[in-house]
């Protein structure tokens, strides 16, 4: 597996590739759910490349860039094993050779400003900005994201539809430990004491969901989840049932639902999702 960290290289790499890409964009601290991304990638294309890149535009003030985990050499030994081909390894100056502020943005409207849009204003268009860039660069075939990040993923795939990128958004299940939390970077924050209780999040959404399937009214679902978390020891930011397909506010009819939530626990900010049919 080699590593790329230039333009030039990317482009001496790619021309030499052949056309059937798959890419798996991460911000590295690799873990078994980037692993899973990466063979998912592995099993349905010729060439599969895995980028590295904390990204600055779309961490907060007062969020963790700087104390977001930097492990390459860690990194590039998962990829290998995962049989990826190419580590891409960008700089600032390759992502933003004009700069952060002056580089053209991309911004999904109305989605990017719902649920974790409202609690970290701009989060989204900084996903979005940067996809957009390593997708253009890259030219994949596919793009493998985690479904664990579920607004992320609906709001990629609406850009690349809206935009008419030649790219097949790919959503893969969550990869969780044995008492269901979901495996993330973020999870090495918390303290021995905030682990053991970190699964009470998908419980959480796992008996909401439930409750929703059986007709107990949404507004009801998401209030008894919201108490429930707190008395759980979590600061949760939103509970919210949303359909599947857009995030937006189901009606009677809508079936494929989606039970979302984002909470805090100590310094932690943790996101989780479940799928359900109702």
């Amino acid at each position: 597996m080699i590593r790329i960290r230039t333009l030039a290289e990317l482009a001496s790499w790619r021309a030499e590739s052949p056309r059937d890409v798959g890419f798996v964009p991460t911000m590295g601290g690799l873990h078994e759910g980037h692993m899973a991304l990466a063979r998912r990638a592995r099993e349905a294309h010729e060439v599969v490349v895995a980028s590295v890149y904390v990204n600055p535009l779309q961490f907060g003030p007062q969020e963790d860039f700087a104390a977001y985990p930097r492990t390459e050499d860690s990194d590039y030994a998962k990829l290998a094993q995962a049989s990826v081909d190419a580590m891409l390894l960008p700089t600032d100056a390759v992502i933003y050779p004009r700069g952060r502020e002056r580089q053209t943005q991309v911004h999904v409207p109305g989605l990017s400003e719902e649920l974790c849009g409202r609690h970290r204003p701009g989060h989204f268009a900084g996903v979005t900005t940067v996809v957009a860039r390593l997708l253009g660069l890259v030219r994949p075939r596919a793009c493998y994201m985690g479904k664990k990040d579920y607004q992320q993923w609906r709001i990629v795939t609406r850009m690349v539809e809206d935009l008419g990128l030649p790219t097949t958004i790919v959503g893969v299940d969550t990869v969780r430990e044995d008492d269901g939390l979901a495996l993330s970077t973020r999870n090495s924050y918390l303290t021995p004491a905030e682990r053991s209780r970190a699964a009470g999040l998908y419980e959480t959404l796992t008996e909401g969901a439930g409750q929703a399937a059986a007709g107990v009214a949404l507004a009801d679902v998401e209030a008894a989840c919201m108490e429930r978390l707190k008395a759980l020891g979590f600061g949760p930011d939103y509970v919210a049932v949303r359909r599947a397909d857009d995030l937006g506010r189901p009606s009677a009819t809508d079936s494929e639902l989606v039970i979302l939530a984002a909470a805090r626990l100590g310094r932690t900010r943790l996101i989780d999702n479940r799928e359900f049919r109702r």
